[in-house]
């Protein structure tokens, strides 16, 4: 067996089912589009964020639509990885650059699977590592994992990169940091936790508990070098991107903060989506949403919560806080929230651990219906006018 072979073994139930529960969302998407007359294919790769992926990966940077109010939206807002991979794929293969974008988020959707696995049977177990990949997989707004968007490609990066980071594999962890920051702007999150975890291991290595297994670790001399390499490495994606943004718009550094703003995003503590959520109390039939959204917005408080209670290692609250910090506190896109918190998968953790606590037949059929609740409410969604 080789080294590949045990982990993918133990990963294999947990592949299986999330492509299962994928499927699923893919066969109801493309019922439900048809019956609207519809292409699901069209939903998938050429809508929103799509476009705008596929433009860089044609045309290159530097395309712009400027608003009758004013409002410039660039496409040096998004992220180069995803628009490099869809150049590739085209460039090796009959796909176009919209398909290149499907077919790289579904591989990578996938891999963020095994990544969260990995991730979770190292701090939990594998019984709760295979619950956290199937809760990943039925979240209201999983349709996106097989959309030509970043997020799949996003937490892939991030979860193997949390993992390295678990198990003292730091040069991996800060590669993977550095691609991630080229993927999205809460690469930050990924890099704050492997410096976290750095961190951690030069000052009080004594006290380093989420690394479980130190018994092919390499010597201390080693293991210094390689983790100071992989924390320099980690920062450089994200940092490199944002500064040739300002060099390219002429604003220096904070360029890109300029790019976000004329977008009408920014990053304004939450007030914002506050004023949003109060808007909804103005009549009655929006206060169910208004009250929807604080709900929502509490459960996701409660599992950080739960989570720290149920002592996550540090790197993981470190990753979790900030990409839900950034979700929550943005200044616009409010729809796009869900979306937004769907790489936070530690918060799922302590619903993994209630799942797999349950007789395999009941989390079975638990799985099950949130898996068909799931894929309606995706198509529905998909199918609507706002993007996701």
């Amino acid at each position: 067996m080789t080294d590949l072979e045990a982990p993918l073994r133990r990963a294999a139930p947990a592949l299986l089912g999330y492509a299962a529960v994928r499927a699923l969302g893919l066969v109801v998407l493309a019922v439900w589009s048809a019956a609207r007359g519809k292409s699901a294919h069209t939903l998938l790769t050429a809508r929103w964020d799509a476009l705008w992926y596929t433009r860089v990966a044609d045309l290159g940077y530097g395309y712009e639509v400027r608003l009758p109010n004013g409002d410039v939206h660039s496409n040096l807002a998004f992220f180069p990885l995803l628009p490099w991979l869809e150049r590739f794929m085209h460039a090796v293969s009959p796909l176009s650059y919209a398909d290149g974008g499907l077919v790289v988020s579904l591989l990578a959707s996938l891999a963020a699977a095994w990544g969260i696995f990995a991730v979770a049977e190292h701090v939990y177990g594998r019984r709760a590592g295979v619950c956290a990949v199937l809760l990943w997989a039925v979240l209201p707004v999983g349709i996106v994992q097989s959309m030509a968007y970043s997020e799949s490609l996003f937490t892939a990066l991030a979860a193997w990169s949390l993992y390295a980071a678990l198990t003292g594999r730091w040069l991996t962890a800060g590669t993977l940091a550095l691609l991630a920051g080229l993927t999205r702007p809460v690469g930050l999150a990924v890099v704050a936790a492997v410096w976290v975890a750095g961190v951690t291991s030069f000052v009080a290595p004594s006290v380093t508990s989420f690394v479980r297994d130190r018994s092919t670790a390499p010597a201390p001399g080693a293991r210094n070098w390689r983790c100071a390499l992989g924390l320099v490495l980690a920062p450089l994606g994200a940092a490199g991107y944002v500064l040739w943004v300002g060099h390219r718009t002429g604003k220096g550094p904070l360029g890109y903060l300029d790019v976000q703003a004329g977008w009408r995003n920014g990053f304004d503590g939450g007030a914002a989506f506050a004023r949003f959520v109060g808007e909804k109390f103005t009549s009655f039939p929006s206060a169910l949403a208004g009250v929807g959204l604080i709900v929502g917005v509490g459960l996701v408080v409660w599992l950080y919560v739960v989570g720290v209670r149920q002592r996550q290692p540090l790197p993981l609250l470190v990753y979790t806080g900030v990409v839900t910090a950034l979700a929550l506190c943005a200044s616009s896109y409010f729809g796009s929230k869900p979306r937004l918190l769907m790489p936070a998968f530690p918060l799922l953790f302590p619903l993994a651990l209630a799942l797999a606590r349950l007789r395999t037949s009941r989390s079975a059929w638990v799985v099950g219906g949130v898996a068909v609740a799931s894929a309606v409410y995706g198509a529905f969604w998909l199918n609507g006018s706002g993007p996701p």
